[in-house]
């Protein structure tokens, strides 16, 4: 174990912080029923654990650089467990909101920055480069493994008790952090708290805007959603969020020429290699929380798949992440971030093409579980790059900024993937379900304008349910049918579509891949092992 119990503390961290943003998808019917609620307000409080988390990164990332990476990494993990314990035992949804959505994502800003500079902070070289694979593959297991466990519990016991083990966890990260190594804390850093304000409201606003583009529309309004000059409110926020931002980077240009300490140095985003880093991370975690999304969707609502039975159809998915990012981190010495990402998103295009051919399919069959393997092995090839390549960009004192900045690339792009793949489930699902109603032939023309003026935002729901819908209608039997039928196929095509705009999405971020190092980044242990070329007997004369 010796130099490695270090990485393990911090991976079972980071483990956490991720699970806790897709544990509780496969929980919602319990939740709602505990918390006397609705699954509408379950979602909020999803979105606004990811929203804290974004907003507040950066200046987690500075408080580190404040304190002492190792401090504020303690500090982090007492007050996520604080928070997870609210959760476990909250009464209501106020507490849950809380708990989980502002406590918990407060302990989990301070804690991502920290996990990123204090890997760096102790392990050099080779070993580094395997430790970022080690710590990226891990987080992408904890998304693909939340459903899993949060429904094998969920199943047998309750929700509450995934937090009120994580309230242990954090106790034994507490036990085990005196493995970990920090960097001596100079004293001279300091938190501008304009800064602060200004790169947490950018962040939340922009965020929040994306998160609500799926109920809102993007530009066109859809359902009851707010609107301004006829348009939906998403394009707004969004605008503002970024309008924010921009005095934020203005200010952090200003206090440079001030000769003060910014929240973000101004140089750190000129680097090539940590701005192709930060942008592929985002776009990967874009595709895999979009697909993320849909999966469940596909397993649950079209197949009738229990909580524990569609965690168990997706773990192809998180064992693929986690043996390919440790082949990918052991592959860096011979490769380059540029090849490796590369081929990642040419297995990962592959995976969400034959994961749409099985669409429809018993999802336990041998192509969706390949599909579901491949995907998995196309994200971890990715994510084991990717932590090395922007940590590596930054100086060694700008380690907590650039955690923070990784820890930001990645929640926006997690934030982004969900509204976007959401998007185009609901939009198509709608559009598909219209179209293929209109084109029945077993449907009247009075009962065709009757289910479309009823389906202007189409609900994600079950078949059983859109059946017991539809029994409460004046419909005849045969109309029922055919209503229904027409829905199952609109869902089809509508999960169809949502998958080719994922692969899509992977096919364009090959371009961004030329951003990245194209030589690798440690050398390998037969390049360390060569002996040094004679020189030329001529030349030693």
């Amino acid at each position: 174990m010796g130099k490695w119990k270090a990485i393990v503390a911090i991976s079972l961290a980071q483990f956490v912080m991720v699970l806790d943003t897709t544990v509780m998808n496969v929980s919602l019917e319990q939740v709602v029923n505990d918390l006397d609620t609705t699954v509408a307000n379950i979602q909020l409080a999803i979105t606004f654990y990811t929203l804290t988390m974004a907003a507040l990164m950066l200046t987690g990332g500075r408080l580190g650089g404040m304190w002492g990476r190792l401090r504020i990494y303690k500090i982090g993990a007492v007050v996520y467990g604080v928070g997870s314990l609210l959760t476990a035992l909250a009464p209501n949804l106020a507490v849950l909101l809380i708990g989980w959505s502002f406590v918990e994502a407060i302990g989990a800003a301070m804690i991502i920055p920290a996990t990123m500079a204090l890997t760096a902070s102790n392990y050099r070289g080779r070993d580094r480069a395997i430790a970022y694979g080690i710590l990226g593959g891990i987080a992408a297991a904890g998304a693909a493994a939340g459903p899993l466990i949060g429904g094998f519990v969920t199943e047998y016991a309750s929700w509450r008790y995934v937090f009120a083990a994580e309230t242990l966890i954090m106790l034994g990260l507490l036990a085990t952090a005196g493995s970990i190594k920090d960097s001596k804390v100079t004293g001279k850093e300091s938190l501008d708290i304009p800064s602060a304000l200004l790169s947490a409201t950018g962040l939340g606003v922009f965020v929040f805007a994306i998160l609500r583009s799926s109920e809102w529309g993007w530009v066109t309004p859809t359902g009851n959603g707010p609107t301004l000059l006829g348009l939906s409110l998403v394009p707004f926020l969004a605008a503002l969020g970024l309008l924010i931002l921009s005095f934020f980077l203005r200010r952090q240009e200003k206090l440079e020429r001030e000769g003060k300490q910014p929240l973000l140095p101004s140089k750190l985003l000129k680097i090539a290699q940590l701005r192709g880093g930060l942008v592929m991370l985002s776009v990967q975690q874009l595709v895999l929380a979009g697909t993320f999304f849909v999966i469940p969707v596909y397993l649950q609502i079209v197949l009738g798949k229990g909580a524990l039975e569609t965690g168990v159809n997706i773990l192809p998915l998180a064992i693929g992440v986690i043996v390919f990012s440790l082949l990918g981190a052991r592959a860096s010495g011979l490769y380059s971030p540029r090849i490796l990402v590369r081929s990642g998103l040419m297995v990962l295009f592959v995976g969400i093409l034959t994961i749409l051919g099985s669409v429809g399919s018993n999802p336990d069959s041998t192509w969706f579980l390949i599909g579901m393997g491949l995907f998995g092995a196309g994200i971890g090839l990715g994510i084991s790059q990717l932590g090395n390549t922007i940590m590596s960009a930054a100086p060694q004192k700008n380690a907590s900024e650039a955690g923070g900045l990784q820890g930001t690339a990645n929640n926006l792009g997690m934030s982004l993937g969900t509204a976007l793949i959401g998007a185009v489930l609901l939009t198509g699902l709608t559009t598909s379900l219209e179209d293929t109603i209109q084109s029945d032939q077993r449907i009247s023309a009075e009962v065709k304008q009757q289910v479309t003026n009823s389906t202007k935002q189409a609900p994600v729901i079950t078949t059983e349910d859109a059946k017991a819908e539809l029994q409460k209608t004046s419909l005849t039997a045969s109309e029922q049918k055919a209503v229904l039928d027409d829905y199952e196929e609109s869902m089809i095509n509508a999960l169809q579509r949502s998958f080719a705009a994922a692969a899509l999405i992977a096919l364009i971020a090959l371009w961004f891949v030329r951003f990245l190092p194209d030589k690798p980044l440690v050398a390998s242990k037969q390049a360390k092992r060569a002996p040094p070329k004679r020189k030329p007997r001529a030349a030693r004369a």
